[in-house]
């Protein structure tokens, strides 16, 4: 038998370590085995409703009639796998060591404190990234430079962007504005200018809310993947009117 105060613990903290997973860009179904299982293994049973930016999670106590809700925000976080593979791992963890609140706390807290990765060596991968993409679709190594060049100067306008917090729709036609513009020089060489432009943008492409979206909806969260897959659908949408005006500019010749 639990008290109010330990299930309010309890909910605190599963509630923190699901909207981790959920904002990290983890499918919707994943989140909910790792929180029952942690739940298992607190002996508590786990519900939870997610939304595409809110959670409602509920602790029931399995020794008596005890009930804890816990509403709570659903973070805009940076796509990560490590927290996918590490936190799925401390759920299974706990479930078969029968770990307590505190050590499993400690461990969540220590997942979480991990250094990201340099922001000027995610800006160097991305870049060598796209040019690679260039090459695959048929650029010649003058269009590769290129893209390299623009991937660079786009997604560091993406990271600065971010930092100051600006609307993600403003972030996505603006650093696809850049990066097509960039590679928009290609015109003016004998390249490959058409897969040139084409490739600059596709570090923006929403790969992950589009996988995790057909995922949800085949496994029956419908709602939160319909959510993803319209929100994926407006960023494509944003990096579209970014890539028409350099070529709108260029093509049309007012450059």
């Amino acid at each position: 038998m639990k008290t109010e105060k330990e299930l309010k613990e309890i909910a605190t903290f599963v509630a923190d370590y699901a909207v981790c997973l959920l904002g990290s860009g983890v499918h919707t179904s994943r989140v909910v085995r790792n929180s029952k299982r942690i739940g298992e293994s607190l002996d508590v049973t786990i519900r939870m409703t997610p939304f595409h930016r809110t959670l409602i999670l509920t602790v029931f106590d399995n020794g008596n009639a005890n009930v804890y809700t816990e509403v709570v925000d659903i973070p805009t976080l940076p796509v990560s796998f490590e927290y996918n593979s590490e936190l799925s791992s401390l759920s299974w963890k706990a479930y078969d060591k029968r770990l307590p609140l505190t050590a499993l706390r400690d461990e969540y807290r220590q997942i979480t404190a991990k250094p990201k990765m340099d922001r000027r060596c995610v800006l160097l991968l991305v870049g060598l990234a796209n040019a690679a993409f260039c090459r695959l679709f048929g650029g010649d190594w003058s269009a590769v430079g290129i893209v390299l060049a623009a991937t660079l100067i786009g997604f560091f306008t993406r990271q600065q962007l971010q930092r100051n917090q600006l609307n993600h729709f403003i972030v996505f036609i603006v650093s696809a504005f850049v990066a097509s513009m960039c590679a928009s020089t290609a015109l003016l060489f004998e390249t490959t200018a058409e897969i040139a432009i084409a490739t600059s943008v596709l570090f923006l492409i929403p790969g992950v809310p589009l996988i995790n979206g057909v995922i949800d909806i085949v496994e029956g969260h419908t709602l939160i993947g319909g959510s993803r897959l319209i929100q994926a659908f407006l960023l494509i949408v944003c990096i579209a009117v970014g890539l028409s005006f350099p070529l709108l500019l260029f093509r049309n010749s007012l450059l």
